[in-house]
């Protein structure tokens, strides 16, 4: 672990890595914590749980939406004129939405998709970018492990953050200080040097895929891939809903958020304890042996008991979570055009988005009929599945579809 940990604290230390690393991480705080923020927001100015909804699933829609075609400007235009147009627009218009609309006013649904789409791209450009930087090929397995894990400090630390922002001030003050920090963020990491040929080249996206809506999805390999992704993260919409039903059914609800910690600390600690020994394998090869062991940890909550059993469950049960993830970056990078990499980042997350959305919905119809155990079981039925659909697909992720990234010899 200490080898492991001295090769990030290298990693993320060297000059021309630095710069954009940590801009990436301000850039990406809101991320994690504006739909809730948002809920929190509208409920401020006395708007009720519909309106809040509504707000929040538009912020949603808008990315969804915008998420790719802003992603495939910075392929073709590069990433300096996106990362600052989105960073200046995107807390203008959160600002706007807080401060200048209320609850039934038309301006605030529009700023939240407006919002919602101009959320800069720091998540995808990152991880592109990871595959562009001069490196080795264990120090870029290595920074996708670090994605990995950030994801899940993330995940677990912004709505700690937001909670701490509003105990000195407002709902609305404390999403407006977030999204001013990443819009700095997205500006800092637009104006950081790079080394040559690290940027995108302009143009190269509308070369890999001219006149296409699909870009990087018309290669099978890489729909195979985002199509594993997709199915990997219906489980972890099931049992989001799953877990509360079951901490509420025991009579514990108060003791929600630390279960719900212990499946994000299991996952962190999988990613510090287990990560090294990754890269040895390759990443085709090493993809569906982590989601079938992510597969045998989603079944272990249907042994447990009790609010402390199931918290043991998740913790020890999530160990692969963030290597599935690391290893599904991994893959995104060498399957994907390297003319298109923003895009094939972005396409990636929002399969995970939609998988972990199918899985919400179908949790929720599941719980009345079978409660907590039945979707536990669901899940544990589809992470399966999911075992199944990438050993099938992993002839297709080994060949590496699309234009590979070069790695140059030198990594300094």
């Amino acid at each position: 672990m200490k080898t492991n940990r001295a090769a990030l604290v290298a990693l993320l230390t060297r000059r021309h890595v630095a710069g954009p690393a940590w801009w990436s991480v301000v850039s990406r705080l809101p991320v994690y914590l504006m739909t809730l923020a948002m809920v929190l927001v509208v409920r401020e100015q006395g708007g009720s749980y519909p309106q809040a909804g509504l707000v929040s699933a538009l912020y949603t829609v808008g990315m969804a939406l915008g998420s790719p075609l802003v992603a495939r400007l910075v392929d073709r235009r590069g990433r300096r004129a996106v990362l600052v147009g989105t960073g200046i627009l995107y807390p203008l218009a959160l600002a706007g939405l807080v401060w200048a609309t209320e609850p039934g006013h038309w301006a605030q649904p529009v700023l939240a998709v407006v919002a919602g789409t101009a959320l800069p791209p720091a998540n995808s450009f990152m991880r592109s970018l990871w595959a562009r930087l001069p490196l080795r090929d264990d120090e870029r397995e290595l920074a996708y492990l670090w994605e990995a894990f950030l994801t899940e400090v993330l995940v677990i630390g912004a709505p700690l953050m937001l909670a701490a922002l509003m105990l000195t001030g407002s709902a609305g003050v404390a999403l407006t200080v977030v999204s001013a920090l990443g819009g700095i963020g997205a500006l800092g990491l637009a104006l950081t040097p790079l080394p040559e040929g690290a940027d995108p080249a302009p143009g190269g996206a509308a070369e890999a895929s001219p006149g296409s809506l699909l870009g990087p999805l018309r290669s099978v390999s890489m729909l195979a891939l985002t199509g594993a992704m997709a199915l990997c993260a219906v489980p972890i919409g099931l049992m989001t809903l799953a877990i509360p039903a079951f901490v509420d059914e025991h009579g514990a609800r108060g003791s929600t958020g630390l279960v719900y910690a212990c499946w994000g600390i299991g996952s962190a600690l999988g990613a510090v304890w287990l990560g090294r020994s990754q890269s040895q394998v390759a990443a085709h090869l090493r993809f569906p042996r982590l989601v079938l062991a992510f597969a045998v940890g989603t079944g272990l909550p249907l042994m447990a008991t009790s609010p402390l059993m199931l918290g043991l469950a998740l913790a020890v049960g999530s160990a692969p979570i963030a290597l599935v993830s690391a290893c599904e970056m991994s893959l995104v990078s060498t399957v994907a055009d390297s003319r298109s990499l923003t895009e094939a980042f972005t396409w990636a997350s929002l399969a995970t988005v939609a998988g972990d959305a199918v899985g919400l919905q179908a949790g929720g119809l599941l719980m009345e009929p079978f409660g907590p155990h039945g979707v536990f079981a669901a899940a544990f039925g589809v992470a399966l599945a999911a075992a199944v659909a990438a050993f099938a697909c992993r002839g297709l992720l080994g060949r590496h579809a699309g234009t590979s990234v070069p790695t140059p010899s030198a990594g300094r």
